[in-house]
């Protein structure tokens, strides 16, 4: 997969993108990755990006002409061009998968108070914000949604299963899980995870599933049916 950022702080993705899954898959050539400087695209000596926006009002505005030079630079007709700013869809695991599929993604980070609108109008497939707040700029979201994508790319994760049954792969939070010791504190592994018994261990982890999710993120239940009620907190 290809992945190319447009971003007037190329400097901040340094360090993140180059440790742990991302990195490792950028080095075995999973992902491409590309930072680029919105600022190279401009032609005027001060490298200009923004300007106040007409009819007033605080801030200063992405202006067009960079932003439409880059993309029509670095896209091509299979390119997914993504805007990254508060008035996109909300990012989940379903919209990781969704990016996955495409051979190569565009990012584009707002900055200021946003984008002419005409970038949206003319150059956006989609838009993404990873969540309601305000950040200083795009940058964080783009890491955080290629950060996602790339361990769902064919070969980044060691074990290709552990993408299967973790938090939202299935719409709820996973279950609980454990390791060695069987006893510690006093605090001690359920007996059926000892079992040996696969089929009811996969009944209790759906069944503790639903009930971390009703716990902790009811909302998640409204997409896919009520589960088991979670059992009140003493």
């Amino acid at each position: 997969m290809k992945i190319d950022v447009l971003t007037l702080f190329p400097a901040m993705f340094a360090g993140p993108l180059d440790e742990s899954i991302v990195g490792r898959a950028r080095a075995a050539g999973i992902l491409e990755l590309r930072i680029h400087n919105l600022r190279d695209y401009t032609h005027d000596r001060h490298r200009t990006v923004d300007d106040k926006p007409f009819g007033g009002g605080p801030g200063m505005l992405l202006k067009p002409e960079p932003i439409f030079e880059a993309v029509e630079s670095l896209a091509t007709e299979q390119t997914q061009v993504v805007l990254l700013t508060p008035a996109g869809r909300k990012f989940t695991q379903a919209i990781a998968n969704e990016l996955k599929q495409f051979e190569h993604v565009l990012f584009i980070c707002g900055s200021y108070e946003g984008f002419d609108e005409r970038i949206r109008a003319a150059l956006a497939d989609d838009e993404l914000s990873i969540g309601d707040y305000v950040l200083t700029n795009g940058a964080l979201p783009a890491m955080v949604i290629i950060d996602s994508v790339t361990r769902l790319l064919p070969g980044a994760l060691g074990d290709e299963g552990s993408t299967v049954d973790e938090s939202f792969s299935h719409g709820l939070l996973e279950c609980p899980h454990y390791t060695r010791p069987v006893e510690f504190r006093g605090m001690r592994v359920p007996d059926v995870l000892m079992s040996g018994n696969h089929a009811k261990i996969a009944q209790w982890r759906a069944e503790q599933a639903q009930i971390r999710t009703g716990q902790k993120r009811p909302d998640l239940l409204k997409n896919i049916g009520e589960g088991p009620q979670a059992p009140a907190k003493e």
